[in-house]
């Protein structure tokens, strides 16, 4: 250690008249940790915006909430998960830019004062060594060029002295008058000056040299060696935040490959046979396909003889086959079709949508209820879960009054079993249109399966307008249509079975099985029904056994059938908390 100090010395010792170009030299080394400090910050915020840009283009690609359907397909799921990852790699360049700020930038800025503050103070305690070794050698200039003149003066003082002292023409009166012995006085003066200003020369020398010495093999080179220490400090960290430069990036690289492998993943999960049968199971329509068209034969005029009779029975056949093709050939998928087309158009102008889905093709149309069936289902147990923490809570006042008033939550209470109410009528409603979708509700050309004396003297007549208009009353959506109508007048219409005599007297009375409640008002003109108004409250004495009627009674005089589809039925407990919401909500003369 000794000899590399040593060593180190000697080197610093070959620089000591080299000061200023030192100070030139540090100088640039702290201009270029400056210089490097910039250029991490400039990539630092290339990388945030980079980062930002990222994120700005998969926010902008990200699926709308009118794309919802897209996530039924595999190949849009796959870029939707390439947008994420693309989030989370946009994420990685942020962190490559917050760790160079934390880990370089900051480092390097802080660095850098302090390596200001330390060369300062360096080269200052190197120039006030400079100042002093210059002011040494002034001093010992002065007493060389004092002690110089002085040996001149005394040179002349002799000189003088030497010549009178040769002169022969000296008098006595000039020895009189001493001015012979002042010449000799001036010279041994001038002698003695001399000499004190040759010992006082010899004397600063002699301190000179020794600070001289000093200065270029001590104090200077203490000087350089710190300077030394703190090029080669300089030097090191350069090196430790090039390394850590390197070290940032290489810290994202196994997420960033996590990111990417996440982007192969999402797009080896496509699956081209599975989006086309999504799209088949979106798109078909329920429809059956139509039937093959009948050939009909303009040839018979052909086969007409002269004879009246058969011209006369050709004729009729000839209407009754084009009655009955005209009756036969129905192609109503293309006409439903048609129909929902041009409803679908008319909504679009509109700007709105059928709230049954009637514009759109059956199996579509199943699917849109079901969904909005589900949604309505979530609501109501969202609302069921309020009504059962706010029951516990009252419970918990009920026995801590101290807690809180009970009385305070029951306006909450009655809020949510209205809102339960209205969401369990709307679900109705949709099951009620899910069911004719599906055919398991009574439509226009299936009658009721029970009838009374009054349907059974109407079998034996033609149909007239009532049917029809008993008929839209069996469809609580009102989504028949007038040509529906007209193709159902052409089929047979089946044999209804008969109500059940409940209106005789000797009958004994069914006793209740629950509660109902009319969400449609629903006219009962038939026999055997009977007439309700919406919101309307009845008890059920008989349920619905799969055709669409329920028998309901009013009071002990008055009951009778409705359709299943109009009123909401409560049976055993529930028809106990119907009534409790009826004392709620409806008057006490209700």
């Amino acid at each position: 250690m000794d000899i590399f100090k040593g060593e180190t010395m000697l080197k610093v010792q070959q620089l000591r008249d080299q000061f200023d170009n030192l100070e030139k030299h540090t100088q640039w080394g702290i201009d270029f940790v400056e210089k490097y400090t910039k250029f991490v910050k400039e990539r630092s915020e290339i990388e945030l915006n980079y980062a930002r840009q990222i994120r700005n283009l998969s926010k902008k690609y990200q699926p709308k909430k009118k794309d919802e359907d897209e996530n039924k397909y595999t190949w849009c799921r796959s870029f939707h998960s390439t947008l994420n990852e693309m989030n989370d790699y946009a994420g990685q360049h942020e962190l490559i830019a917050e760790n160079m700020t934390s880990q370089i930038i900051a480092d390097l800025t802080r660095y850098t004062q302090e390596l200001k503050s330390e060369r300062k103070a360096y080269f200052h305690d190197g120039r006030k060594a400079q100042q002093q070794i210059e002011t040494s050698w002034k001093l010992l200039e002065a007493c060389k060029r004092k002690f110089e003149r002085e040996c001149k003066e005394a040179d002349r003082a002799q000189q003088y002295f030497e010549k009178m002292d040769a002169d022969i023409n000296v008098t006595k009166a000039d020895v009189e008058k001493r001015c012979y012995l002042k010449a000799r006085q001036q010279a041994q003066m001038r002698h003695q000056m001399a000499t004190d200003s040759k010992n006082e020369y010899s004397a600063y020398l002699q301190k000179f040299n020794q600070e001289q010495n000093e200065h270029y093999y001590t104090i200077i080179p203490n000087v350089f060696q710190k300077i030394q220490l703190m090029e080669e400090k300089r030097i090191e960290r350069i090196g430790e935040s090039l390394k850590t430069y390197a070290e940032v990036d290489r810290q994202i690289l196994p997420i960033i490959g996590k990111c990417l492998d996440g982007m192969t993943q999402s797009a080896e999960s496509i699956e081209p046979k599975t989006d086309s049968s999504q799209v088949i199971e979106s798109y078909k329509s329920g429809f059956e396909p139509p039937g093959d068209v009948e050939f009909e034969d303009y040839g018979q005029a052909m086969k007409r003889t002269v004879s009246e009779t058969s011209l006369t029975n050709s004729r009729s056949d000839s209407k009754v086959d084009r009655s009955s093709k005209g009756k036969t050939k129905t192609l109503w998928p293309f006409k439903k079709n048609k129909l929902s087309l041009n409803a679908h158009v008319r909504n679009l102008i509109e700007g709105s949508t059928p709230e049954d889905f009637s514009h759109l093709p059956p199996e579509q149309r199943r699917k849109k209820l079901q969904a909005k069936i589900d949604d309505i289902n979530k609501d109501i147990q969202k609302e069921m879960d309020q009504r059962d923490a706010l029951t516990k809570m009252k419970e918990v006042y009920v026995k801590n009054p101290q807690m809180g008033d009970p009385n305070s939550v029951d306006p909450r209470l009655a809020e949510i079993a209205n809102n339960i109410d209205k969401l369990q009528m709307e679900a109705q409603k949709f099951e009620g249109w899910l069911a004719e979708v599906e055919g398991r509700m009574p439509v226009k050309s299936d009658p009721p399966k029970r009838t009374s004396v009054l349907f059974e003297t109407q079998n034996s007549t033609p149909p007239t307008n009532n049917n029809c208009a008993q008929d839209r009353e069996s469809s609580p959506d009102g989504s028949y249509t007038e040509e529906q109508s007209s193709e159902v007048q052409n089929k047979v219409q089946p044999e209804p079975p008969e109500f059940d005599e409940f209106d005789d007297a000797d009958e004994d009375m069914l006793p209740t099985i629950g509660t109902c409640k009319a969400i449609y008002p629903f006219e009962g003109h038939n026999e055997g029904t009977i007439a309700v108004t919406e919101g309307e409250l009845l008890y059920v004495i008989e349920e619905d056994k799969g055709d669409g009627w329920t028998r309901v009674r009013r009071n002990e005089e008055e009951e009778g059938y409705v359709p299943t589809s109009y009123v909401e039925v409560f049976l055993d407990s529930s028809a106990k908390e119907l009534f409790s919401w009826r004392r709620i909500y409806l008057p006490e003369d209700s």
